[in-house]
């Protein structure tokens, strides 16, 4: 249900459930949580893409599982297999790409904007379907839409469940860019390519201020943005590019 490659030093994760449109059930949730692990402790992967097979991105929570008796209850379901999803992709130091390459809905919508960027193909778009079914938006839907997109406009989008087209997601800001369907793939992969060659550990610790932003006032803010500089600045990829620069030449960096 998830395929996982290391494809030079991107972690690519590719959910794999066509046939219901990636809707998550508990084995798949789990393996998703197990592969960003492992993308996590391999010092291999500086980069992960997150993806889809076929013609959509994710189409949430199965609901036959979820309804079913004999199954986890729904605060269970959030617990174990949604929120630890949430969690990992944000407190992981390394760039995140999700690449949305259809229909993203429900908590398929809500995982791919906790990403570190999000692209999309023409053809995708975005649905926060839970109020269709007289449900409430999980998985830090109602965390991180309405810093991406404003306060009025989350909560429009998540009491009407109106669709939002890949182009008018760039527009409103809520995604960084949307490409051609014939283009997606190779763009895509272009994107989190250039990130995995960048000075991953100084991305990573751009990734921990912005997480901070939001609760911290100015003071905790420029304290801390002190105090990850003082470590950027004595990675060796800090060297590398002062180096390369007076060199004129392109820097190598290795994210340590």
């Amino acid at each position: 249900m998830i395929k996982y490659e290391l494809i030079n030093s991107v972690g690519k994760i590719t959910l794999n459930r066509p046939e219901k449109y990636h809707s998550f059930v508990r084995e798949m949730a789990l393996q998703l949580q197990d592969v960003l692990d492992r993308c996590k402790e391999d010092k291999k992967v500086r980069a992960i893409l997150i993806t889809a097979t076929g013609k959509a991105f994710c189409a949430g929570q199965d609901l036959g599982e979820a309804i079913n008796p004999a199954n986890a209850s729904i605060s269970k379901i959030i617990q174990e297999h949604y929120n630890p999803i949430i969690r990992k992709i944000r407190n992981m130091e390394k760039p995140i790409v999700a690449a949305v390459n259809g229909i993203a809905t429900g908590a398929g919508a809500s995982i791919a904007l906790c990403c570190d960027i999000v692209v999309a193909t023409e053809s995708a778009s975005f649905i926060q379907a839970f109020s269709k079914i007289g449900l409430i938006p999980d998985c830090g839907g109602t965390y991180f839409l309405p810093r991406l997109i404003g306060m009025q406009k989350a909560t429009a989008l998540m009491m009407t469940a109106d669709p939002v087209s890949a182009t008018d997601a760039v527009e409103m800001g809520m995604i960084y860019k949307v490409f051609s369907d014939e283009t997606f793939e190779d763009e895509s992969w272009k994107l989190v390519s250039k990130l995995s060659k960048m000075p991953t550990k100084g991305l990573g610790l751009t990734k921990r201020l912005l997480n901070s932003s939001s609760t911290n006032d100015l003071e905790q803010q420029l304290n801390m943005e002190e105090k990850c500089q003082v470590i950027a600045a004595e990675t060796s990829d800090f060297k590398e590019g002062v180096q390369s620069f007076l060199e004129k030449r392109k820097a190598n960096f290795k994210g340590k």
